[in-house]
């Protein structure tokens, strides 16, 4: 481990010990070196390498701060590193997202408010009403989906969820493109899990859940199977608004 690793390691261990809380400031850089007994540059390198992690936050002129930590925050790279998985990790990815986005929909049953459902209903009639449309229907998807983790008030699930999703969207587009039956029974099985949360019966919805994520995972399955593959992402500002 080198000298700057050793350093990352250190802080990082002072912030997990709650040495250093949560929006707290660190001692200087001169007496943080000399505590770690490590050089100033080395302190620097150490201290950029946990910005870049979240862990720290610099404000220009006024010192270096631990940051909220919240799981938004310190679960941003995963987003990145996803997008940089190679070979057949899509579908590796919507085994994922197979094994938690039922529970968090049986958690959103019992967690989620009338405006919850509400907005999933508004997304859901806006997949229905675009209908020529498949991008815009991709996007009321993924948007009914993030309302159902949101549901769950658990941010680390949801942070969790949407990165190994964002992912996925890439084969959700594509079967709306060349399926074109695949429009009519995605909003079939977001009503009926939709139709589970506002009855409140969280086995109902894991269910309705499941069998939705599985029909997705098998029709991927069979497409891979058979040679073809996944489309390349889109790139540009129609990209940045799928992420919205």
């Amino acid at each position: 481990m080198s000298l700057t690793d050793r350093a990352i390691a250190r802080i990082r261990q002072m912030v997990g010990e709650g040495e250093l809380a949560p929006g707290s400031k660190l001692p200087p850089e001169q007496q943080l070196a000399a505590e770690l007994g490590l050089s100033r540059n080395l302190m620097r390198e150490a201290v950029k390498a946990l910005v870049v992690a979240r862990v720290l936050e610099i404000r220009r002129g006024d010192g270096t701060y631990v940051t909220s930590l919240a799981p938004g925050l310190l679960l941003e790279g995963l987003g990145g590193a996803v997008e940089l998985l190679q070979g057949d990790t899509v579908l590796e990815l919507t085994e994922v997202r197979r094994l938690f986005e039922p529970v968090a929909t049986a958690l959103a049953a019992t967690r989620g408010t009338d405006e919850d459902f509400a907005e999933m209903a508004n997304h859901l009639a806006a997949m229905k009403a675009a209908r020529d449309d498949v991008e815009l229907q991709i996007r009321h998807d993924a948007a009914f989906h993030r309302a159902v983790v949101r549901a769950t008030r658990n941010e680390t699930l949801a942070t969790l969820l949407e990165h190994i999703s964002g992912r996925t969207l890439r084969a959700r587009v594509w079967r709306g493109l060349v399926d074109a039956d695949a429009a009519d029974r995605t909003a079939a099985e977001h009503q009926t899990i939709l139709d589970a949360l506002t009855a409140r019966d969280p086995n109902l919805a894991q269910a309705a859940a499941l069998m939705h994520v599985h029909t997705t995972e098998g029709w991927l399955r069979d497409q891979l199977a058979a040679g073809a593959e996944i489309p390349a992402p889109p790139t540009g500002p129609q990209q940045d608004r799928d992420r919205t």
